[in-house]
């Protein structure tokens, strides 16, 4: 519609559509929530990198199927209204993306039950028996990510939103014409963004879309 600047908006997945980390409850239903915990705690230690952090957490479905994961993401809390929200964006004329670092097989669950348009996150092989194979070395890359979405969305980052809750998140608000921090209780991420909104229902990132700066006035 005439007057929405947004072309494109991106979206964090764990933190940010979760009622906290998804990974979580996938670590609690393979018996690996130690392991989960331990990198959790380093990863905000800053004892270890994103990097590190994320092959850790993929490390947690090695050996299990997609099939396997897609019932636990079934049971995942999340906020509210997501299909809703998805679908007056699209109404609005804006394309709506996952922008993650997970792994493939979450992205396609969202896209499936929630009708995103797009999503970049770390490609997970599979074995010869169609279970989820060690990740090797991944890279916890979002900006990469970011500008294959706004390649394929032939638009450009000033009419790009994110929207997210973590540090990953922060350089990909300093990258898109603006940036909204949901649910975080990150104060760095909450200084980078552009608004910081707490909600339990996604669809009120729609008011604070409208209320964002223009692009042209940034």
């Amino acid at each position: 519609m005439e007057g929405f600047p947004w072309r494109l908006v991106t979206v964090d997945i764990d933190g940010t559509l979760t009622r906290g980390h998804g990974w979580l409850d996938i670590a609690r239903a393979f018996g690996r929530q130690d392991d989960y915990s331990r990198s959790n705690r380093r990863l905000r230690a800053r004892e270890i990198g994103e990097d590190e952090h994320l092959t850790d957490l993929l490390d947690i479905a090695t050996g299990r199927t997609v099939e396997e994961v897609d019932r636990i993401l079934d049971q995942t809390p999340r906020l509210d209204g997501i299909r809703e929200a998805l679908g007056e964006l699209h109404r609005l004329g804006t394309r709506v993306a996952l922008l993650t670092h997970n792994p493939d097989y979450v992205i396609d669950y969202y896209q499936r039950e929630f009708g995103f348009d797009d999503g970049e996150g770390v490609i997970v092989p599979r074995d010869g028996a169609g279970r989820l194979a060690p990740p090797g070395s991944v890279r916890a890359d979002k900006i990469t990510g970011l500008h294959r979405l706004i390649a394929r969305a032939s638009t450009e980052p000033a009419h790009t939103a994110h929207i997210g809750d973590g540090w990953a998140d922060v350089p990909v608000f300093r990258e898109v014409g603006a940036g909204i921090a949901l649910n975080s209780t990150l104060d760095e991420v909450n200084r980078a963004a552009d608004r910081v909104l707490r909600t339990t229902d996604f669809r009120e990132v729609i008011a604070a879309l409208h209320g964002l700066p223009s692009p042209v006035s940034r």
